[in-house]
């Protein structure tokens, strides 16, 4: 029960603190319940199917080539995790009623973000123990978190423009680049000191995530 609360308890901080930030029209919470379900269903499934078939055709055996983790990084793990939680945002979030503000973007990209992050963080906080988890919950899961946010930014953005495709894939392609950063520093573990890389790109990635909050709570279709 410890490690089932220890894994779970830090999507769910996340996921109020974006529910209360989204300041002048909460979205219907079975809704919401509903993304994160899918999250951490649906947009799994599609990341072992399609990273499956990454992981077979890219050329990654050589743990100490940059080129390889490069390659690791960016496509065979931040393109596909980033793609499969894109898709559900797109397909069944953006098109649905109650998606009507800008900032709607970032509360269901978080939404199946953290889906994502908690069965994620339950498989590795139960197989590696309660120090993985500890760690988890300050770095992965609110990685996790960031990504979407950059993503959902601009989600919500195509929503309400004429440039819808061009739009959602900007975001699809931001989440996946500060993705793939924080993971390509992880990787080369071989090169001493270069992983503080992953945090200060995470640190970029949540100056960016707090500023694109605030111009989308500044744009609010309900604010009075």
């Amino acid at each position: 029960m410890t490690l089932l609360l220890l894994a779970i308890a830090p999507a769910m901080v996340i996921i109020i603190y974006i529910y209360f930030k989204d300041k002048f029209e909460k979205e219907p919470k079975m809704f919401l319940f509903k993304n994160f379900l899918l999250g951490a269903t649906a947009s799994i499934a599609i990341t072992y199917l399609i990273g499956g078939f990454a992981m077979y055709f890219l050329p990654i055996s050589d743990t100490k080539s940059v080129f390889q983790m490069f390659i690791k990084a960016f496509f065979a793990v931040a393109l596909v995790e980033e793609f499969s939680k894109y898709i559900i945002v797109k397909q069944y979030a953006q098109k649905n009623d109650h998606f009507n503000e800008p900032f709607d973007g970032i509360v269901y990209s978080v939404m199946v973000s953290m889906g994502f992050a908690t069965l994620e963080n339950i498989l590795y906080t139960f197989r590696y123990g309660v120090s993985t988890g500890i760690i988890r919950a300050f770095t992965a899961v609110p990685a996790h978190a960031t990504f979407a946010i950059l993503m959902g930014y601009f989600i919500g953005k195509a929503k309400f423009s004429k440039n819808k495709f061009k739009l959602n894939i900007m975001g699809l392609l931001l989440a996946t680049l500060f993705h793939g950063a924080y993971d390509f520093f992880l990787f080369i573990k071989f090169i001493p000191g270069i992983s503080v890389g992953a945090f200060l790109s995470l640190f970029v990635g949540f100056y960016i995530s707090k500023k694109a909050m605030k111009s989308h709570q500044n744009n609010s279709n309900f604010k009075v």
